[in-house]
């Protein structure tokens, strides 16, 4: 008869290196009764992983004349008897031994642990006392007794929060442990249940750590121990969601070689994997295989192919899978429905996809959120907002409350049709039936007003958006300055300036030069330039597009000479260096005939390192020319 799984991790534990720690003390006494010891010899794979308490316990000839309850050699003893004596009320046991504490160390813990172990009870409130009470930091030995107790006596859920705490702490401050092997360690002295092993797998899954989940895993194999199916399965799927697919292929052959029969779960998850990897050719061999262990595909397995042929526009496959399943009695439910209406709507058969919904109603299944949204989301794509908005009245009469993305795919395809009138009746409308919308929402249609340049109707918008409980980000705010400055609403733009500013959101780069430009554009070119100052006052420098927008300014306004030291001003400050403007300044004195001034001019260009381009040359040129055309009229007058 071959032997259980018990014993054959007994059997096999000696193939697997696992040196236990030696423990030696040595104490000298000192007066009366001090003592000092070696430290502690142990190998790599000592389960003494975390420091021992304030002082190791102390041996010495003199201390069996101290009373039982001075004495820090009996600290076990005095323990585990007023555990046993006082049904664990730990306010007393801690007045009894208050004087020994200091010699409770995490050995004297795992002796406690061990005695109490038939008292699963006694031995998690005796541990939670030393953790939570003491302020003790248990090692990784006592952690793995009170799992071995705990799954013993069958308190599962327990366990498992101590392994999760335990790997957690191993990760975070004890890297070199290894809780597998001294999970096999403490089994020489304590009652185990080989589903701890298991239980770690699954607890390592939980923690997010797959890879030290599967090195688990396959050290249960290599130790001779065999990992439940329920393990397996968990290991594979958090495989799958990290995409490890040939990892998961190489467990399946291990499951196999090691004789874990698969169950329904494994076969699914294994679908899934292989249309995750694209090969979907194989999979009617694989289905084939399954029923051949005796499993017949149900709703997940069809779910997951369907899915999989709507995915990669194999709507021909989906929907041949559709009919089998009725052939062998497998019902298709709403995740079915819906996969194939998405596969649809993706190739624009919108219609065939509503009559497949209305196919669904009829036979008894109700519609969800995600079927509606997949049908609204078709009918947008495809600019039918009539259609869109008698399903999103359907979903609000069936009591199904639409989410943010109902709502983003209605307003943006009003937007998309340029109907931005439809989309903010929308938003009143979901308003009253106590649809929330997302600031994305608002922010999508603000903008679209202000490049249609309504910038008083965004403004409205924005300030329903903050009485919502949106706060309005940098971004909104530029788009409103800069709509507002385009149709020369300055007043506005600065009073929405100074808003930012009260709200603590500081002003950039785009937002200043908005307004430096509209300043610019309407003869105010030196309260533009006082926003300068503004700017560098908090940290931040003009760039060439604000020297532009004001040096044209002042040219419109024919201040040639603020023009000339502005160029000056910012080529000194901020090494902003503008050729183009220095063209359109020697432009501008040479066709006003002052070709004195275009020469001075471009020597300044020089002087600053600007090389003339032949733009320069011709402005120049034509600026002598005219000169020459003046002087020769003066003289025939």
């Amino acid at each position: 008869m071959n032997p259980s799984p018990i014993h054959v991790v007994k059997l096999n534990l000696y193939k697997y290196s696992l040196p236990l720690p030696l423990l030696r003390f040595i104490f000298i006494p000192k007066l009366p009764f001090s003592s000092s010891s070696l430290s502690l010899s142990s190998s790599s794979s000592s389960l003494q992983t975390l420091d021992q308490s304030q002082t190791n316990s102390i041996s010495s000839s003199l201390f069996h004349l101290l009373p039982q309850t001075q004495n820090p050699n009996n600290i076990v003893n005095l323990i585990c008897s007023n555990l046993k004596q006082h049904n664990s009320n730990l306010a007393l046991l801690q007045t009894e031994v208050k004087a020994l504490l200091p010699h409770l160390g995490t050995q004297e813990v795992s002796r406690v642990l061990l005695r109490c172990q038939s008292d699963s009870s006694t031995a998690l409130s005796f541990f939670n006392w030393v953790k939570n009470d003491l302020g003790l930091r248990p090692s990784t030995q006592n952690y793995c007794i009170v799992v071995h107790t705990l799954a013993w006596s069958r308190k599962f859920s327990q366990a498992m929060k101590f392994l999760c705490e335990l790997v957690e702490l191993v990760k975070d401050d004890l890297p070199s442990e290894d809780v597998f092997k001294n999970l096999v360690l403490c089994t020489e002295d304590c009652n185990w249940d080989p589903v701890v092993f298991d239980m770690l797998v699954k607890a390592y899954l939980r923690m997010g750590r797959v890879r030290e989940g599967l090195i688990s895993f396959r050290k249960m194999l290599r130790v001779g121990f065999v990992p439940t199916v329920i393990a397996s399965n968990c290991l594979l799927n958090g495989l799958l969601k990290l995409n490890c697919i040939d990892r998961c292929w190489e467990v399946y052959e291990e499951m196999e070689r090691f004789g874990i029969a698969p169950n329904l779960y494994t076969f699914n998850i294994l679908t899934h994997v292989l249309c995750k990897d694209g090969d979907t050719g194989k999979v009617n061999k694989f289905l084939e295989k399954m029923e051949e262990e005796g499993f017949d595909p149900d709703i997940v397995t069809y779910n997951t192919l369907i899915s999989s042929y709507c995915r990669k526009g194999r709507l021909d496959d989906a929907f041949y899978l559709y009919k089998i399943m009725y052939r062998r009695g497998v019902v298709p439910d709403l995740v079915s429905y819906t996969a194939l209406m998405n596969g649809l709507c993706k190739e624009g058969r919108v219609r065939e996809a509503h009559q497949l919904f209305h196919r669904m109603v009829h036979r008894g299944l109700n519609p969800d959120i995600v079927t509606y949204n997949t049908l609204i989301h078709g009918y947008c794509k495809e600019g039918k907002m009539q259609e869109s908005r008698s399903l999103l009245h359907g979903m609000i009469w069936n009591g199904i409350s639409p989410d943010s993305f109902t709502c983003w795919v209605l307003v943006e395809g009003y937007g998309k049709e340029g109907k931005l009138l439809s989309a903010l009746n929308l938003v009143v409308e979901l308003q009253r039936f106590r649809v929330s919308i997302s600031q994305d929402i608002y922010c999508y249609l603000i903008a679209a007003l202000c490049q249609e340049n309504r910038p008083f109707a965004a403004k409205n918008l924005l300030e329903r958006m903050t009485r919502d409980g949106h706060r309005p980000e940098l971004e909104i705010y530029n788009e409103l300055i800069k709509s507002f400055c385009h149709c020369d609403c300055i007043a506005e733009a600065i009073r929405l300036k100074t808003e930012m500013v009260d709200k603590e959101i500081k002003p950039n780069l785009v937002t200043y030069g908005a307004v430096i430009d509209c300043l610019s554009g309407l003869g105010r070119s030196l309260e533009g330039e006082s926003l300068v100052g503004e700017m560098v006052a908090s940290g931040m420098l003009p760039d060439l597009a604000i020297c532009r927008a004001l040096f044209n300014g002042y040219c419109r306004e024919n201040d040639i000479d603020k023009a000339q030291s502005l160029l000056s001003f910012f080529a000194k400050e901020f090494q902003i260096h503008d050729t183009e403007s220095f063209n359109a300044l020697i432009r501008i004195t040479g066709g006003k005939g002052d070709i004195t001034r275009s020469l001075e001019i471009q020597d300044m260009m020089l002087k600053m390192g600007l090389l003339p381009n032949p733009l320069t040359c011709k402005y120049v040129i034509d600026g002598l020319w005219k000169s020459r055309r003046v002087d020769s009229a003066s003289l025939v007058k």
